[in-house]
This record gives structure tokens, sequence and C-alpha cells, in this order.
């Protein structure tokens, strides 16, 4: 069975905004490259920013809701970061030399009842996902389309935050490929795990305000707050919009 790879994102900081691309090189063993490459930890975590650490310890969209609405661009060569949000003026930095100017930035998005953003982490070598190995993830446009039915509203896949998105699989099929592998392009990709979903779904990536029902939804419609799988890469190689996806082993 084969499938078409419809879209690429990738999120440089952490519950700070994304940006769509139309190629990239995986590499086996890592996340997409550039993928969650910092993140924002908190005034309570417990990490020193040397090793992974759980989402837990980071600021994002599940307690920050205003954060859902950042976007970002990644300029590799500087290692760079563009970000903009609706209601804050745009500003280009660098994520850990230009820590405290992110964190004033993003400041008014953080809710007052929550710990506040204390600094900027980034471990050698992986991406912050929320596994502990280092994770592509995975959505079916199907799926999310009879999510909006079920709701009865149109909803931004922005809102799953995942790496790439399918066009083609049956609805939930993708829910059944744990321990197969997916071929796109040259890259072999080994899923692991659903992905359990949080809060932050509820949010819209236009607004950063909460006003859907998603885990709810998941819950009633289908027994479950799954949407989504984790992948590890097995095999390297360079993927691109449009690609043919295939399911095999």
């Amino acid at each position: 069975m084969s499938f078409r790879l419809a879209e690429i994102r990738r999120h440089p900081v952490k519950s700070h905004g994304s940006e769509g691309l139309t190629r990239v090189a995986l590499e086996a063993g890592r996340t997409l490259p550039w993928d969650r490459t910092w993140a924002v930890a908190h005034e309570a975590a417990r990490t020193d920013g040397r090793d992974w650490a759980p989402c837990v310890n980071f600021s994002r969209g599940a307690k920050a809701p205003g954060l859902m609405a950042v976007t970002s661009t990644l300029d590799e060569a500087t290692e760079t970061v563009r970000f903009s949000h609706p209601d804050l003026p745009d500003v280009t930095l660098h994520p850990e030399r230009d820590a405290a100017t992110l964190l004033d930035w993003a400041r008014p998005l953080m809710p007052e009842a929550r710990a506040a953003s204390a600094r900027v982490v980034r471990v050698a070598g992986r991406g912050m996902t929320d596994t502990e190995f280092p994770s592509v993830s995975l959505i079916n446009l199907a799926s999310h389309r009879q999510v909006e039915e079920r709701m009865g509203q149109d909803l931004d896949p922005r809102r799953w935050r995942c790496n790439l998105w399918l066009d083609g699989p049956a609805p939930w099929e993708e829910l059944d490929w744990i321990g197969r592998t997916i071929r796109i392009g040259a890259a072999r990709l080994r899923v692991r795990e659903r992905i359990e979903r949080c809060l932050a779904t509820a949010a819209n990536p236009a607004t950063g305000i909460r006003d859907a029902d998603t885990l709810g939804t998941l819950q009633a419609g289908w027994n479950h707050r799954d949407f989504g799988i984790y992948a590890e890469v097995v095999t390297p190689g360079e993927i691109a919009v449009n690609d043919v996806v295939e399911v095999t082993g």
C-alpha cells in the first residue's frame, strides 16, 4: 500500500513555533534535522540541560496555549530563528546566545499561575522530542478529517505538532502500524508507538486560544486520546513533499 507525503514540518524551539519544508535529509537514529533542537526550561524544571528530559520540564502549549500561535523560521547557517505571533512584534535571535530576549518576547504568552520560563537548553546530538528515543512524528490526514467531522469544525493540522503529514491511508489505519516499517524516498522509519495527546491540541494555531475539545472528542469518538504515531529513522535518506510513502514489514 502506498500514500503521499503531504507536508514536512520542523519545530526549531520546542513549543515555540514550526515551519514547513519541501525536503529534508533524515539520519538514522536522529530526529528530523533541527526539530526541537532547543527547548525552554521553566523555573521548576528538574533538568540540567545536558541530557534528554521529559516534556514536563519545559514551557509548552499544554500549559500556555498562547504559544501555539507562534510561528518560526530557522536560518541554519546562522542558527538564528525568526519568531512571529499575531499579538507580538516579530523578533529574530539565536535561541541560546539571546535566550533572555526570547524569554522576554514570549513572557506575555505565559499564564501567571504557571512556572515561568527560565532558560534555553540544547542537548548535543538530539532534539528534545517527547519520547526518550529520537523520534519523528507522523499524522494521517484522513484521521484528522474524521476528528473535524465529529466536531463539526475545521481544525488546522498544526494543532498536532507533527513532523510528517500523510495523505492516503484509511482513517486510523496508522495506529495499526506499530512495529512496521515506513519507506519514504530512500529513508526507512520503524513505527514505535502511538502519540497520546495533551491539552496543547485544544488551542488554535492561528490565535493561541483554546477553542476545540480535541481530547474529549478523541475519547468520546474512539475511546482513546491517541492521534498520530512516533517512528524511528533506521535507514537514512532524503525525503520530499509528494514522495510516495509505503508501509512494509
